[in-house]
């Protein structure tokens, strides 16, 4: 059945109004005049219908014609209420909002988007601090700076990124306390859009380090401009 007729069937439905007080009028006028012909009558023709049969016939034809005319519309509303459940699109997932645990709280700008955590997989004694830098579009020129506070035992044993290691000039040096691995893209050189990450490994004195000191950077260039990005990293517990 198409919208159309479906449409046309409904609107019929909901117009038709049965006119009962003109059909009990009419049942009344056959009772009445029904009565006298009954006083004459002594007998009754075989086969013919009884008078009161004639009027509960007619009660019953009444009742019948209100009654479709109930059902028409009560169909045609519950018809268009079934379809318009059909069509409800489902209701979408709730999004989750909870950082990922061990992680500091992202930092965006512009089409730049940043985290900092201390790798799972670090022990007592060595550990492996990283900076995860998000980019919608492609980046001309960057810039990621990790600074690790130079508490006991704290040395450098390396450091790498996902991109490919021949765009970044790298280094690593101690300035002003802190351990400093800085990731600078070389000129021509373009980072695509997408997810990247840096990392800098060092060992460190026995124990668990709190590595509530230690924090990062990141500037880029994009073709809407500058933009910088930063952050620190979850302290110990």
């Amino acid at each position: 059945m198409d919208d159309e007729l479906r449409q046309r069937l409904r609107d019929a439905a909901l117009a038709h109004q049965p006119d009962r007080e003109r059909m009990l009028a009419r049942v009344e006028r056959g009772m009445v005049r029904e009565a006298p012909a009954r006083a004459g009558r002594t007998r009754r023709t075989a086969g013919a219908p009884m008078p009161w049969l004639r009027v509960v016939g007619a009660t019953v034809a009444v009742c019948g014609v209100l009654a479709a005319g109930t059902l028409a519309v009560t169909s045609a509303v519950r018809e268009e209420g079934n379809a318009q459940r059909v069509a409800g699109p489902p209701a979408p997932a709730a999004p989750s909002n909870a950082p990922e645990r061990g992680r500091a709280l992202p930092a965006g700008d512009g089409p730049l988007w940043s985290d900092g955590s201390v790798d799972p997989h670090s022990n007592r004694f060595w550990a492996q601090s990283e900076v995860t830098v998000k980019t919608g579009e492609p980046l001309s020129e960057l810039t990621v700076e990790l600074r690790i506070a130079l508490t006991g035992g704290v040395n450098t044993t390396g450091s790498w990124r996902s991109l490919p290691e021949e765009d970044f000039a790298a280094s690593a040096r101690e300035e002003g306390g802190f351990l400093v691995y800085r990731w600078s893209l070389k000129p021509g050189r373009t980072v695509r859009a997408g997810t990247h990450t840096f990392a800098g490994q060092y060992n460190h004195a026995e124990g668990a380090r709190d590595a509530g000191d230690d924090d990062y950077t990141a500037r880029a260039r994009a073709s809407g401009g500058r933009a910088v990005v930063g952050g620190d990293f979850a302290p110990a517990h």
